[in-house]
């Protein structure tokens, strides 16, 4: 007798569907529905449709304190740029160094990479160290310390990436004359964008998406990035909560797209540094 063909269940799907629904949708229309109602109704917060459809709120927010929302973008914009193209240069090397080498000094740098994924980052010093040099309060300095706090995630996944690649491609090169440099960017670097544009994506909206460091090492109303401009519709007497929603949405929906659009070169970068590494 031949195996028995097991019956599809689709419990499993149904309940995956259902979990997705609840936990990702819901919230999202709840947002939504309360950004697109009056101020009274929409501080009830309960998701239900809006009476009318206040369409005007986006253009209120989008207009307050001097198109706030629009110099956020700016300046996000830029710290994200500058740090995603910071830790794709500095990190793809070190992963290319940590990867290829062995000894006791690799170890130890290893080591202290892995150290920097456990140890939150301490504000006050670094803050001080900030202003030593010059650089608190600017876009060059928030664009270090992204770049600081991202580095040894970064690492970690351009190391595992490099071990499937072959070491007789540069062996090849090396005794064809070929250099460190060029054998990097010319030969190593251009086999590494898988992982370079899942770095790229995860990055750019952890980066884009960052509250808690622009609000410490970048305070200023002319800094100002757009997760913090959700503070101008929070006050301590009174919040209004459509124009908060609005702004969730209204910053929410570029960096919600980007992710749907490469959310398979995210999982084929990881997935092939996990597996080969």
């Amino acid at each position: 007798m031949g195996d028995k063909v097991k019956k599809y269940n689709p419990i499993w799907d149904i309940l995956g569907i259902a979990a997705v629904f609840l936990i990702f949708i819901v919230p999202f229309l709840f947002m939504l529905f309360n950004a697109l109602k009056s101020r009274p109704e929409a501080n009830k917060l309960s998701l239900s449709l809006p009476e009318t459809f206040e369409w005007g709120n986006f253009w209120e927010v989008i207009q307050t304190d001097k198109f706030a929302v629009l110099r956020g973008f700016w300046n996000s914009g830029l710290i994200t740029l500058f740090s995603v193209l910071g830790l794709i240069l500095v990190c793809s090397m070190a992963g290319y160094v940590l990867q290829r080498r062995r000894g006791r000094l690799t170890g130890a740098v290893n080591a202290v990479v892995l150290i920097g994924l456990m140890v939150p980052p301490a504000i006050l010093p670094t803050i001080w160290v900030l202003q030593g040099i010059g650089i608190f309060k600017t876009i060059f300095g928030m664009v270090m310390v992204e770049i600081a706090l991202q580095i040894p995630f970064t690492i970690m996944l351009y190391r595992g990436f490099m071990s499937s690649i072959p070491a007789d491609l540069e062996e090849a090169a090396i005794i064809d004359g070929c250099g460190r440099w060029r054998l990097f960017f010319r030969i190593i670097f251009p086999l590494l964008k898988p992982v370079t544009a899942t770095i790229t994506i995860l990055n750019a909206v952890t980066i884009f998406n960052d509250f808690t460091n622009p609000l410490y090492f970048l305070p200023g109303s002319e800094n100002v990035t757009v997760q913090l401009t959700l503070y101008r519709f929070m006050g301590r007497f009174s919040s209004s909560f459509n124009l908060l929603f609005a702004d969730v949405i209204i910053i929410t929906i570029p960096m919600l797209i980007l992710f749907i659009i490469f959310n398979k070169k995210i999982v084929a970068g990881m997935v092939a540094g996990a597996v080969k590494g």
